[in-house]
């Protein structure tokens, strides 16, 4: 298994796009598959999109955990943890030449997978033959879109966690994601998941050039990605709000000057 801090590195000739998928939640009675499949239909028509993974893509729900042990059916099976991997290797199978990375998150890393030293996404990646891309904890990926010679060859950078922490406002999660932000420097991306609480923010940082004596501004996105559960079940049971569905595309342009653009939909 690759060092979280090992960066990914791609290099592209033109345009491409990065969808984040975090919090699909596969095995929960509010997952919504017909809105999956939507999605992944649009993912394989497009050839520049690609995707990260932000983990929860499964809901690894177990008879300890603090909600009520309730699957979901798909196609007529029960989804026991056990097949909520099976199901997740199939659907990501097709997808695998568009991830650029993966990480786990708190669904896939709970206590009972510790205690017999389990990695369910790390498994996942395995038999996609895709392991290399996998990370953890965090994933770092550098993006050089435009060949060598390119005058407006870019080069963006990105981290990637699943994130941590609760909070009933989307305001709490903000802050906490821009708190780590600011200690990456060099980063042009920060996406996370975990709260179900879609957003995106701009802030800026100030940047001391000692060497030309000028003080400027450097901005990072920061990006918490969309769920897929309807609302219901354990958010209800909780008095946890309920989140809008906003799935974010992020577009990786040549250009003179370094500019994400995200596009929601």
């Amino acid at each position: 298994m690759k060092n979280d801090f090992d960066i990914i590195k791609y290099k592209f000739k033109e345009q491409i796009k990065i969808i984040p998928i975090a919090d699909v939640h596969c095995g929960s009675i509010n997952f919504n598959l017909k809105r999956w499949k939507q999605f992944k239909e649009y993912i394989l028509k497009e050839d520049n999109i690609y995707i990260v993974i932000v983990g929860d893509l499964i809901d690894n729900q177990t008879k300890n955990s603090h909600s009520p042990f309730n699957v979901s059916v798909i196609d007529g099976i029960a989804m026991t943890p056990f097949e909520q991997k099976k199901w997740l290797v199939r659907e990501l199978t097709d997808l695998k030449e568009k991830i650029l990375c993966g990480v786990s998150g708190n669904h896939e890393a709970k206590k009972d997978n510790k205690a017999t030293d389990q990695d369910i996404m790390y498994d996942v990646f395995c038999k996609l033959d895709i392991e290399d891309k996998y990370r953890p904890n965090m994933a770092f990926i550098k993006v050089q879109i435009g060949e060598r010679n390119d005058y407006n060859r870019q080069t963006y950078t990105f981290g990637i966690t699943h994130g941590s922490g609760g909070g009933t406002l989307t305001g709490s999660a903000i802050n906490r994601n821009e708190k780590f932000g600011y200690v990456i420097d060099g980063l042009d991306c920060l996406i996370t998941g975990h709260t179900h609480k879609p957003a995106i923010t701009k802030p800026m940082k100030l940047v001391i050039d000692s060497k030309n004596n000028k003080v400027s501004f450097k901005p990072f996105y920061q990006i918490i990605a969309t769920s897929w559960l309807d609302y219901g079940g354990y958010a209800l049971a909780q008095q946890l709000n309920p989140s809008s569905f906003m799935s974010q595309e992020i577009i990786l342009n040549k250009s003179k000057v370094k500019e994400l653009e995200i596009k929601v939909k």
